[in-house]
């Protein structure tokens, strides 16, 4: 299974949405260098309050083109980093990989998908309507989350937009992604 990185993206403030960047630069066990959301501890605001030091299985967020296409049929208008991604991809369902598959980014940089971003309301503070719109439900009435997957880096390196991705899924039994 192969894809493309779209775009990259990062914040060095807590704001809803990232900048655009030529390239980023993973971290090891900390995330994306100069991102308000790099750290060995968890660094999202609202889990900082409960338990500032449990581990931070959020250093990486991705999420996929294709969802933007999706939205866009919807009349909303988004754009790389808009709602807080670091890597916008294209080409893998990212949504459809297991708990602990691994994207190998450009030419060096790995990181471990660790689970799926739960869609909270400062989305609909960013477009009105947003958080219904990356949500849906399955055939059997089981709740799916589209706002995008999280990982932890495992092996840093440059990432620019156009660098390919390779995933390796894990050993079966595959466990689907959850929320983290």
């Amino acid at each position: 299974m192969m894809g493309t990185v779209a775009a990259v993206s990062r914040s060095k403030s807590h704001k809803f949405s990232k900048l655009p960047e030529m390239s980023i630069r993973l971290l090891a066990g900390l995330g994306v260098e100069g991102d308000a959301h790099m750290g060995e501890t968890v660094k999202h605001r609202s889990r900082v309050r409960v338990d500032p030091t449990q581990p931070n299985l959020r250093q990486v967020h991705l999420i996929q083109s294709e969802l933007f296409d999706e939205l866009r049929q919807k009349g909303f208008s988004i754009h790389p980093g808009d709602v807080g991604e670091n890597i916008t991809t294209s080409g893998i369902d990212l949504l459809g990989l297991p708990s602990g598959a691994v994207l190998h980014v450009g030419d060096s940089a790995v990181v471990e998908i660790t689970g799926l971003r739960n869609p909270c309301s400062q989305l609909d503070g960013f477009q009105k309507g947003l958080t219904a719109a990356v949500l849906d439900r399955d055939g059997a009435g089981n709740l799916i989350r589209k706002a995008g997957i999280m990982g932890i880096v495992r092996e840093g390196g440059d990432v620019r937009p156009g660098d390919p991705i390779r995933v390796k899924l894990p050993a079966e039994p595959h466990r689907a992604l959850e929320r983290v």
